[in-house]
């Protein structure tokens, strides 16, 4: 015996019966503390709203399995990710439904970051012989201060980190995030101490 597989066509009008259950919807909503009582009408109104929200997400999905080069009747989690990235007014579901990347690319893209992280020296320490990567791809050693030395109003504090009075500012924001991203990447010395 063959499955049916037909598609059973939206309503075309309001008959007073929902298809997702109203009694769900309404723990749902209770769930949330900001409301305190919900109206039928109001739960019932929801429900339809919803049931308008999936058919017209569900249509926009099966709109882009049929544009592929190889047409499919069935939805899959691609075609949803590829309309929410199609459609301004699906955008608000972008962290909800991402489009799904190969691992190597984001194995990739993290080693790049790192690379970026790490372009100005490999080790931040106090004491450490550090080395700096300049733009032509040449390194420089040299040795870091152990002592509270002033840079440009900034002061390097015992643990390596540069401590800044309120009133200076620092050259580049870009500058202090990734002084700040070292530092945690160094793990184990406690919490991150957020300057400025």
């Amino acid at each position: 015996m063959p499955y049916n597989t037909t598609a059973i066509p939206p309503r075309k009008e309001v008959t007073g019966q929902t298809q997702l259950p109203l009694s769900r919807v309404k723990k749902i909503i209770a769930q949330d503390k900001d409301i305190i009582v919900c109206s039928n009408n109001a739960a019932f109104v929801i429900t339809l709203a919803t049931e308008m929200f999936i058919q017209y997400l569900a249509g926009e999905g099966f709109n882009m399995a049929r544009t592929e080069r190889k047409p499919r009747r069935n939805i899959q989690y691609k075609d949803l990710a590829a309309a929410v990235a199609a459609k301004d007014n699906l955008e608000f579901l972008e962290d909800v439904i991402p489009k799904t990347m190969p691992y190597k690319q984001i194995k990739a893209e993290a080693a790049a970051t790192r690379a970026q992280l790490s372009n100005t020296t490999l080790t931040d320490r106090p004491g450490e012989t550090q080395r700096e990567v300049t733009a032509n791809g040449a390194s420089k050693k040299h040795r870091a201060s152990t002592s509270r030395s002033s840079l440009n109003g900034s002061f390097v504090g015992a643990s390596g980190a540069r401590i800044m009075s309120d009133d200076d500012s620092p050259e580049d924001p870009t500058d202090q995030l990734h002084d700040e991203m070292r530092q945690a990447n160094r793990g184990g010395q406690g919490d991150v101490h957020m300057t400025g």
